[in-house]
């Protein structure tokens, strides 16, 4: 096998949540285009079926499944539902997420749960029930942030705090599962890639923490992708309980 084959998922099947929009669809895209079959979770089924026609287009298999990660039935549907239609799973990528800019002291309690509540419990709810189902060789990927490791001049306890909080999920999950179950879990802490979060940042942000970007530009959601699938594929088979950051050098400024 040469390396570049060791980044194939033929014959796997992945789930993706947040797969409506974004990082999600990117992440999709490169599951599909190494040769795996997807299960497609995210609230908004209209624009989940978008991804499900991509993904069929690149003759995958794909199932849309409209799912709220916050509730854990939900999370073992979408679970029970990829086995019965698709077979088995191999990768789970935790990418649902939310994020909130409101300063500390004027945070609703029920704004700071919700965030905790889709990015930290959501990602915990899915690889549990993931954990469940999947046979050794399989793999974790948890999308973190770089606002997990350092910060970037918004107010966002709410999402840093959830971000940070899958960096711990990420270890103690490799810890109890690689040498037991033979499933390896890892996260990517992405910097700035532009979505629909980062559409929703104040005029002038991007470019007033572009400084501290060593590149000196934005991530391409390729680039992410790639990163993705190395933790993903049998190329990443001796790495668990790590995170890689992808963030153009953010994290070391």
């Amino acid at each position: 096998m040469s390396v570049l084959e060791l980044f194939r998922l033929d014959g796997k099947v992945a789930i993706v949540t947040g797969a409506s929009s974004g990082l999600g669809v990117a992440f999709a895209r490169a599951l599909a285009e190494a040769g795996a079959d997807v299960a497609l979770g995210a609230r908004r089924l209209d624009r989940l079926e978008e991804t499900q026609a991509m993904v069929s287009s690149l003759g995958r298999r794909a199932i849309a499944v409209a799912t709220d990660v916050a509730d854990p039935e939900a999370c073992q549907r979408l679970v029970a539902t990829t086995v019965a239609e698709l077979g088995r799973v191999d990768v789970l990528v935790n990418n649902a997420g939310i994020g909130t800019a409101v300063p500390a002291t004027r945070e609703t309690p029920e704004q700071f749960r919700q965030v905790i509540d889709v990015n930290l419990n959501g990602a915990y709810w899915m690889a549990q029930a993931c954990g469940r189902v999947m046979e050794p060789g399989s793999s974790i990927v948890n999308i973190s942030s770089i606002l997990g490791i350092t910060t970037a001049g918004l107010p966002q306890a709410a999402y840093a705090a959830s971000k940070a909080g899958l960096l711990g999920l990420t270890r103690d999950l490799a810890q109890q599962w690689t040498g037991r179950k033979g499933i390896r879990v890892n996260a990517l802490a992405p910097g700035f890639f532009l979505s629909e979060m980062t559409d929703q940042y104040p005029d002038g942000y991007l470019e007033a923490v572009a400084p501290r970007v060593l590149a000196g530009r934005h991530g391409d959601e390729r680039e992410l992708a790639a990163a993705l699938l190395f933790l993903a594929s049998p190329a990443g088979g001796y790495v668990t309980g790590q995170t890689l950051t992808v963030d153009g050098g953010v994290a070391i400024t």
